[in-house]
């Protein structure tokens, strides 16, 4: 019988170090749904050269960075931010990280200069799996767990965000934090 597993909603997860798969090499996803039918995230550090404008027209000017969520529904718009109950509708992930909310009352926190680029993270696609199947990927070594620390998303440098949550595991995890990102033979 499988172990139970130890991933819950709300935990950073990070790519293994030599995973080869192009959409979550050197990943960290933040886990915002995990249960027994499935599990929905959002690649935290892949950023992607556009503005939330350049993909929508009916959306106030806001001069936020869009990231790659996932290659699940490429084509949805996801958003994660720090306001809390502000934004009606909102799920709490985590200390100080909400997913979501009411689309309506975004823009008009966005008009109302309440809502800033550095309290939102837009996300196209997400990133997903069917039930047990990231609990598969956990016993196999696929992913690390750690705990989601809200500055890792609203005030981390997401090019070293992986590298970062590494080291704060501590421990071998300080080790592998160091490890280049393309190894060769000498």
């Amino acid at each position: 019988m499988a172990a139970k597993s130890i991933i819950k909603s709300g935990q950073a997860l990070l790519a293994e170090p030599f995973m080869l798969d192009p959409y979550f090499k050197r990943a960290v996803v933040l886990l915002c749904e995990h249960h027994d039918q499935g599990s929905i995230g959002f690649v935290l550090n892949k950023t992607i050269d556009m503005k939330v404008n350049d993909l929508m027209q009916d959306f106030p000017n806001f001069d936020a960075e869009v990231y790659y969520g996932g290659p699940v529904q490429t084509d949805t718009l996801h958003y994660i931010h720090n306001l809390g109950d502000l934004l009606e509708e909102s799920i709490k992930v985590s200390p100080g990280v909400w997913w979501g909310g009411n689309f309506d009352k975004l823009k008009f926190l966005i008009n109302a200069d309440l809502m800033k680029p550095e309290n939102i993270r837009f996300f196209v696609g997400y990133s997903g799996w069917s039930g047990g199947q990231l609990d598969d990927e956990m016993e196999t070594g696929s992913w690390v767990a750690a705990p989601m620390d809200a500055n890792y998303l609203f005030k981390s440098e997401p090019t070293g965000l992986w590298s970062q949550i590494m080291y704060d595991k501590g421990d071998l995890f300080e080790i592998i934090s160091d490890m280049p990102e393309q190894m060769t033979w000498n």
